[in-house]
């Protein structure tokens, strides 16, 4: 399922708290200064495609995520792996390592990774 940027920032918001109404979505988004009527667009095609679901009580609707995170993040990270690495990670890390955007603690991370992964196969 393809979620723009602004959509995502919409789902975030319902990942950390769910249901909420649309006037709980707009309070939660005021820092990224949209309109009103921008976020209710984007609630909107969530519901067109099926990434939320909306329940109503009286005269207010109440949104919750039909999409786990961690499955929206999975998919995402295997489209730009496929897109710009040929679904391969070690060219993605290379590519961080090359232009130094790695940390001392990423780099210590990934070796933890990297053993974990090692301990696993053994």
């Amino acid at each position: 399922m393809q979620i723009s940027e602004a959509e995502s920032r919409v789902m975030q918001v319902l990942w950390e708290a769910a249901p909420r109404s649309a006037e709980e979505v707009i309070a939660a988004l005021a820092d990224a200064g949209w309109a009103e009527g921008t976020i209710k667009t984007l609630l909107n095609r969530l519901l067109t495609k099926c990434a939320v679901s909306a329940s109503k009580d009286g005269r207010r609707f109440f949104y919750s995520p039909l999409i786990a995170r961690d499955a929206w993040v999975l998919e995402e990270s295997r489209s730009l792996l496929d897109r710009l690495f040929d679904g391969k990670v070690a060219p993605l890390v290379a590519h961080f390592s090359q232009h130094r955007k790695l940390s001392a603690d990423d780099v210590a991370q990934l070796r933890q990774l990297l053993e974990e992964l090692d301990d696993d196969q053994h």
